[in-house]
């Protein structure tokens, strides 16, 4: 069963993609053959899968991938130290949840690229400013993904805990932590998506390495071939940090078919 389980997720999955690249392909024909679009022909699937490749072969697409994921990787490290422990914080203590709930659930509403002039006055370097917006970005869906988590414990766990002398980091690490994990990682998910999402707009500052700059830089040069092909560079990585962290989801996860 698990055999044919995964036989037909590959063949939904190999449909799905041949589906999107013959969407792809329709758009890049329509565009070619639109007298007024015919200069963004390149964006055709031919074109952009063709510059791909050199980019790939040439080294070009990592020397641009590694500047973002460093970035990236900041930016998640200073959400997770953050979001965590407020998330446990609040959590764990309800007069300071309905003392934050509210200024928390505005700041979460506020677009991370609002920050961008505050950002920019504020660090002195650009990618100063980049980790800062991405780190915005990401601290509210491990924040609440923790705290809601929490909330799910049983509270008699803590009581027993405390009956047989427990002191606060047991709570912490003997508890807590197996008991949100899988939580955390999903808040750590859905946080590394929006994080992706907002490096690209954010790497339009004054920085000249990295995939948004890669973009900008293709549209103001008109490369639309290797602007497409850094867009699929984009989605493919994407893709495999989200699946990444889809994976240690389940392995963490108490709840295992038979």
């Amino acid at each position: 069963m698990n055999h044919f389980q995964l036989l037909r997720g590959l063949g939904f999955a190999a449909v799905g993609m041949v589906l999107l690249l013959a969407m792809w392909w329709v758009g890049g024909y329509a565009v070619q053959n639109n007298p007024a679009t015919t200069a963004f022909a390149d964006f055709a699937p031919g074109p952009a899968l063709s510059r791909l490749q050199d980019m790939l072969s040439s080294g070009e697409a990592w020397e641009m991938t590694v500047p973002s994921l460093q970035r990236v990787l900041q930016g998640m490290v200073i959400a997770i130290a953050i979001g965590v422990p407020v998330g446990i914080l609040i959590g764990r203590v309800q007069v300071l949840r309905e003392i934050t709930n509210i200024p928390f659930q505005f700041l979460r509403m506020i677009s991370p690229l609002s920050w961008m002039p505050i950002a920019v006055m504020a660090f002195a370097t650009w990618d100063g400013a980049i980790v800062f917006l991405i780190a915005v970005a990401a601290v509210w869906p491990i924040l609440f993904s923790t705290a809601a988590g929490l909330r799910r414990v049983d509270p008699s766990w803590f009581k027993v805990a405390r009956n047989l002398g427990a002191r606060p980091w047991h709570m912490l690490f003997v508890i807590i932590f197996p008991a949100i994990s899988q939580d955390i990682l999903t808040g750590i998910r859905l946080a590394l998506g929006v994080a992706w999402i907002v490096l690209v707009p954010a790497e339009y500052l004054g920085v000249t390495s990295g995939l948004g700059y890669s973009i900008n830089d293709a549209r103001d040069t008109l490369e639309y071939d290797r602007l497409a092909a850094t867009v699929v560079i984009i989605g493919v990585i994407g893709f495999l940090l989200d699946f990444a962290c889809q994976q240690a989801i389940a392995k963490l996860s108490w709840h295992r078919e038979d």
